[in-house]
């Protein structure tokens, strides 16, 4: 049976207000002092522009007779000097196989002779031992890094490490016997080639690069001059020019031609210097100096940057994209509108009191609201990166704070409700 009493109904009633006044409470808690926060954190900003364009290199290629065998001394990017060799023409396949046999001997024989030396004290041992373990950790990182030309050459270099090694087992008597040996079938194997080969030597000091692409002629320093978007864009390689024997790249500086928009434009000037990021080839970011910017054309200009270093790791590169960083930023990034200007007082050198307008950040630290002063590095879309204005330990901004975004009266030392 229902219990209709006004007692009941008055406890009802009662318990109602209570939860209607419970849920007011909370609302008017929410709405009346919305206290929200957000972590901040440390960032880091680049201005750049993509661009597509040419190396531009000072480059001889090389000519001459290569009836025969041909067969390329130098490898890519390695410096030779005027006269150096750069490529050997054998007269048939007997004088080709009769040449690889003279390079395992002098292998052979270097190991024996390092042997030698290895009887004299455990220090050769130890040092060997030592280029073993970082050969095989270069030869890992160039197999990570699909450096294949690198990788073979460590390979090498291993191999007759670790075959140097072996030999410091044998004994003296037979290393001796065994290393005359050696010595007398090289010296016999090198009076038959003598006559069976011809040497290629390089007409200039440069960089050897095995690669002929077509550009060596039209692509120079001289292309450069006055350089329009329009002449850039029309580049073409010519087909004509071809080599066995490579090229060499002469001077120590390198060119990078690119047609950039104009509203890319900012940052990039006659006489500053930036950095290149290249799309691929390259693992490094190159400082350049702008060199030339053209008048624009339908929105685009030519650039010209220049650079001096690291030009034995381009000389495979020619048609390249790459990103143009004109500046860099990193601070703590916070919402923008995170950010408040307070009056604060402060004391000059003469101990006199004046007020200053202050820019900083209020954060949560505890249960306690703290302002800390910050200076803006950068303002972006909706955020902006800082850096602490102060070193005091109470009030430096730190990566990981808890930063105020909405919240009503805020002020220095405010406690927060726990509830």
């Amino acid at each position: 049976m229902k219990n209709n009493s006004p007692g009941t109904k008055l406890l009802m009633a009662v318990i109602c207000l209570a939860v209607l006044a419970y849920f007011g409470i909370q609302a008017f808690r929410y709405y009346g002092d919305p206290l929200t926060t957000t972590v901040a954190y440390h960032y880091q900003l680049e201005q750049t522009a993509t661009v597509s364009g040419y190396l531009v290199r000072n480059e001889q290629v090389l000519t001459g007779s290569t009836g025969g065998l041909l067969r390329i001394s130098r490898s890519e990017g390695e410096r030779v000097g005027t006269g150096g060799v750069i490529a050997v023409v054998y007269t048939d396949q007997a004088s080709l196989d009769r040449q690889n046999q003279i390079d395992s001997l002098t292998v052979q024989i270097d190991q024996l002779q390092y042997a030698e030396e290895a009887e004299q004290g455990s220090a050769v041992s130890l040092k060997l031992d030592s280029q073993i373990v970082s050969d095989i950790l270069a030869l890992r990182a160039d197999v990570a890094a699909d450096k294949l030309d690198a990788a073979e050459t460590h390979e090498t270099d291993l191999r007759a490490l670790v075959l140097k090694r072996d030999y410091t087992y044998a004994d003296s008597g037979d290393l001796t016997a065994k290393l005359k040996d050696l010595q007398s079938q090289l010296k016999s194997l090198q009076s038959q080639s003598a006559s069976s080969t011809k040497r290629i030597t390089a007409p200039v000091a440069g960089l050897y690069s095995a690669v002929v692409d077509g550009y060596e002629t039209v692509l120079t320093p001289d292309f450069l001059k006055d350089l329009t978007p329009a002449a850039l864009l029309s580049v073409k390689k010519d087909d004509s020019v071809t080599s066995q024997l490579g090229k060499l790249i002469l001077g120590d500086n390198w060119y990078y031609a690119a047609t950039v928009s104009t509203t890319d434009l900012d940052g990039i000037t006659k006489g500053s210097t930036v950095k290149l990021r290249f799309a691929k080839g390259v693992d490094r970011d190159l400082r350049v100096k702008v060199t030339s910017v053209s008048q624009a054309e339908n929105g685009r200009a030519a650039v010209v940057f220049t650079g001096e270093d690291y030009l034995p790791e381009l000389t495979l590169l020619r048609q390249q994209s790459a990103d143009v960083i004109t500046d860099s930023f990193s601070g703590i990034r916070v919402p923008q509108h995170a950010l408040r200007v307070e009056t604060q007082t402060v004391k000059d050198q003469d101990g006199n009191e004046k007020e200053t307008q202050v820019t900083g950040l209020y954060c949560v630290v505890g249960m306690t609201i703290r302002f800390k002063p910050v200076t803006v590095v950068y303002n972006g879309d909706g955020y902006a990166l800082v850096k602490a204005a102060s070193q005091s330990e109470t009030t430096r901004l730190r990566s990981g704070d808890q930063v105020v975004v909405s919240a009503n009266n805020l002020y220095d030392g405010k406690i927060i409700n726990a509830s």
